[in-house]
């Protein structure tokens, strides 16, 4: 795990981060969708682990004052059940606290048993149950909230921040 990295992604990233969205999801998001997210939605913000120059994982949330939503976290085949999931999902839970997020939600597939473990591992709490959300199969999503955030880095700064 030393040789990765996890870094704010860009657009020269979407290729890469929608090949890994592709080979996980059912009704992925399209190329389009996450160049849209990066540049018409300031409350998005994604990150990506690499490793050897190679995009291995992503992850997306949207930051709203103090609440934050994930939106897709994804890990390459290969990649999957080495750790990776857990670490990119902790940096993103970072990134949102250090922008004022103090709790986060998402909707899980009530199949994806390793998801869940993860959230909760992390945890997430499941706390409703959106019937038939996944419009592929009708699955139900489970929705879960993280109350307990990380601490905020005081010396955080990314380009979009503001200085009176």
């Amino acid at each position: 795990m030393d040789d990765i990295t996890i870094r704010r992604m860009v657009l020269a990233d979407v290729e890469s981060v929608h090949r890994i969205e592709a080979a996980t999801f059912p009704r992925p998001w399209t190329e389009r969708d996450f160049e849209r997210e990066m540049t018409s939605n300031p409350c998005a913000r994604y990150l990506v682990a690499e490793s050897g120059g190679e995009i291995i994982a992503f992850a997306g949330i949207w930051v709203i004052l103090d609440e934050s939503h994930i939106t897709n976290i994804a890990v390459a085949e290969p990649w999957r059940g080495k750790g990776v999931g857990r670490r990119i999902t902790g940096d993103l839970l970072q990134y949102a606290a250090n922008l004022g997020a103090r709790y986060a939600t998402l909707e899980v597939r009530k199949s994806n048993l390793t998801a869940r473990k993860l959230y909760a591992s992390l945890g997430f709490e499941t706390v409703g149950v959106r019937a038939r959300y996944y419009e592929d199969n009708g699955e139900d999503g489970l929705i879960m909230v993280l109350q307990d955030m990380p601490e905020a880095q005081e010396d955080f700064e990314e380009p979009e921040t503001v200085r009176e």
